[in-house]
């Protein structure tokens, strides 16, 4: 790992070691975490001692807001794990930043499938995933199932964001 990894993994596991704790607690993700973390990327891009320069800070925020959004908007992730992953995003960079949605999109589905597990609701978060997947169900579907089917979803976002700076 270079120099930079390093700082960015140091950056990344702190900020989001802390998302973690909180949405664990709280289900919650603060703003002032989330654009202190940002703040961090775009300062180490304008510094030199990120991964990318500050255009490629800004333009992985931006695309990292943009992967989760329609989760946002469909009510499957809150508005505090859109600002967390654009602001992982910017200390990524923009192609790490897409590993890292797809890695966070596996890590969600795995602790989802245990969350279910654990609340004995597996049977029914299938059905209601199939139902979403075939398209006989919208949004709706998502929402319908209320606080049964909510989890923080910031674990996901940190395994999918050190996986995808360690992973080859």
């Amino acid at each position: 790992m270079s120099t930079a990894d390093l700082v960015a993994a140091a950056v990344l596991l702190l900020g989001t070691g802390a998302a973690v704790v909180i949405d664990l607690r709280t289900r919650r993700v603060p703003n002032p975490l989330t654009l202190a973390l940002g703040a961090a990327g775009v300062a180490l891009a304008a510094t030199g001692v990120g991964r990318v320069g500050v255009g490629g800070a800004l333009l992985a925020g931006a695309l990292g807001l943009l992967l989760m959004l329609p989760g946002h908007l469909m009510g499957a992730t809150g508005g505090g794990d859109v600002k967390l992953f654009a602001a992982v995003g910017t200390l990524l960079g923009p192609g790490h930043t897409v590993r890292a949605f797809v890695f966070t999109l596996m890590a969600g589905a795995l602790l989802a499938l245990a969350v279910a597990l654990a609340r004995g609701q597996l049977g029914a978060a299938v059905r209601r995933t199939g139902r979403l997947l075939s398209s006989r169900a919208g949004a709706g579907e998502i929402r319908q199932a209320g606080t049964v089917n909510r989890f923080a979803y910031a674990p996901a976002i940190a395994a999918g964001a050190m996986a995808a700076l360690v992973l080859p």
